[in-house]
């Protein structure tokens, strides 16, 4: 889908929707109660303070190159669920909130786009940062620990299934990273399923 001419378009819309993403997480967490995040530097617009060098750079400039994709994860938000108010159900707010603020993004880039005329590169990059939006809500929506979509369902799921996402989480994200890009070739058709419907919705 992406390539790497596309990087220029590409890296300025992850980076602004990383970043928004990991904010309204620390900014959700902060108004339930847990001060965790903003305490370690993190309730900020500011990308450098999400990004992870190897997995938010490295890794969607290998995975564009790959699989036309760009699969990347940032520095994860400090917070404390214990100090959050509604317990589970609170936690799974902070979760979902990184997410949702990609879906209202798209939203309003893709209204702008389907009802007012710009020019090339300004289209293009609107699209772009629509399009990068729209994957980063599916894929964080995924639920597969850490992913945010797993918290979500952590929040509803029997314990039995929540003490395996637990064990599931504990071997980090490294490993995880690694045992989703090799089933990756699997999954990919539901994901781009929902991609192109979304778009379609979003787009007209």
């Amino acid at each position: 889908m992406f390539t790497i001419s596309d990087l220029p378009y590409v890296i300025p819309a992850l980076f602004i929707s990383l970043s928004i993403h990991e904010a309204m997480h620390a900014y959700t967490a902060h108004i339930l109660g847990d001060p965790t995040a903003q305490q370690a530097g993190r309730l900020t617009l500011n990308p450098l303070k999400h990004v992870n060098i190897y997995t938010t750079i490295v890794l969607p400039i290998i995975t564009i190159a790959v699989f036309g994709y760009p699969i990347l994860i940032a520095k994860p938000v400090p917070f404390n669920p214990y100090r959050v108010k509604f317990g589970e159900y609170g936690a799974a707010l902070v979760a979902a909130a990184g997410p949702a603020s990609n879906l209202i993004l798209a939203t309003i880039l893709g209204l702008m786009l389907r009802f007012w005329v710009f020019p090339y590169d300004i289209e293009k990059l609107l699209l772009i940062f629509t399009e990068i939006n729209v994957l980063y809500f599916i894929f964080n929506m995924i639920p597969i620990p850490p992913l945010d979509g797993s918290r979500v369902l952590y929040a509803f799921a029997p314990k039995e299934l929540q003490k395996l996402m637990a064990k599931i989480e504990s071997y980090g994200y490294l490993t995880i990273l690694v045992i989703f890009l090799l089933v990756f070739y699997y999954i990919y058709g539901p994901i781009d399923y929902c991609f192109v419907h979304l778009m379609n919705i979003l787009l007209g």
